[in-house]
């Protein structure tokens, strides 16, 4: 390859290719065409004077001089986003957007209400609302301000915990009508649950009380949270919850208060950088005040 440093927008687009392992998911993400990405990726085998990717029945492979490049191309993507995110820490008026990802039972219940709070004072900034189970990278700009139920332990990210929410059981009025309500543990467990799918965390949650139980202890079970609740408010079975948000809906009861479920934590998380944003710092000192309050159950959403 000639003396002269690589483009950052081909080793960009390399970086993608090898993630992806093809040119039309790598442009997917990228958010540009496929053609564009051809195009970087001869400019790159051109000046290397040997191929980067080799054709498979599953998409692209990188060659061993790809495999060389990714590394770096990887440290100059995460100095971009640092750069990136300083700049944005610098800005000091309030008006513009400020991205949170929390998941998608704390986006349903407990935000709407702290964001209308904060919009009707602050109408000047704009909010946008990721709804997810996964993990969000802030170091690259997927969201600008996380909220976790657990410490989070990504690098270079400040985190606060703002509040340990209380937990309970529950189970629909209707179901225990017809089932009965426990008054010991024999009983809580002879009745129907609804548990996770593929996760493990309710089993582990139990274990941590002293109840040893399988995968099919559950008959009704989904991984997804906010469907794991409304099969609940169905009447499937008894499920776990913050208290704030079964307490608030008449369709539920809180059951088993013979038994203390440790709270769920909830930490707030922004990157390092963007700590000093006043728009950023002001969402944070909304959402902690606002986790901090008890949730009035006039405002529950169900």
């Amino acid at each position: 390859m000639n003396s002269s440093t690589p483009d950052w927008a081909l080793l960009r687009s390399l970086l993608a290719v090898a993630d992806a392992g093809s040119l039309s998911a790598a442009a997917r993400a990228l958010g540009t065409s496929q053609p564009t990405l051809g195009r970087h990726i001869r400019a790159l085998e051109a000046g290397l004077g040997q191929p980067l990717f080799t054709r498979a029945a599953d998409g692209l492979r990188p060659t061993e001089a790809a495999r060389a490049l990714v590394p770096h191309a990887r440290a100059m993507r995460e100095a971009a986003e640092r750069l990136a995110l300083t700049a944005a820490a610098q800005g000091a008026g309030l008006g513009g957007v400020v991205r949170i990802t929390a998941s998608r039972i704390v986006s349903h219940h407990l935000i709407p209400p702290i964001l209308a709070r904060l919009r009707h004072a602050h109408p000047e900034i704009e909010i946008e609302l990721t709804a997810t189970d996964t993990t969000e990278n802030l170091m690259f700009g997927e969201a600008d301000i996380a909220v976790r139920m657990y410490r989070p332990t990504e690098p270079e990210v400040a985190a606060r915990h703002v509040a340990d929410l209380p937990m309970g059981l529950f189970a629909a009025r209707s179901y225990l009508d017809r089932a009965g309500r426990p008054e010991n543990m024999d009983a809580l467990l002879r009745l129907d649950w609804v548990g996770f799918d593929r996760s493990d965390m309710i089993l582990r949650l139990m274990a941590g009380l002293g109840v040893n139980v399988g995968r099919n202890f559950f008959a009704t079970r989904c991984d997804d949270q906010l469907v794991y609740w409304n099969l609940v408010r169905a009447g499937c079975g008894v499920g776990g919850m913050q208290t704030g948000i079964g307490d608030a809906d008449p369709a539920l009861e809180r059951i088993a208060d013979f038994i203390a479920l440790p709270p769920m934590p909830v930490w707030l998380t922004v990157a390092e950088r963007l700590r000093a944003n006043p728009r950023v710092r002001l969402v944070l000192e909304a959402l902690a005040e606002g986790f901090r309050a008890p949730l009035d159950p006039a405002r529950a959403s169900r």
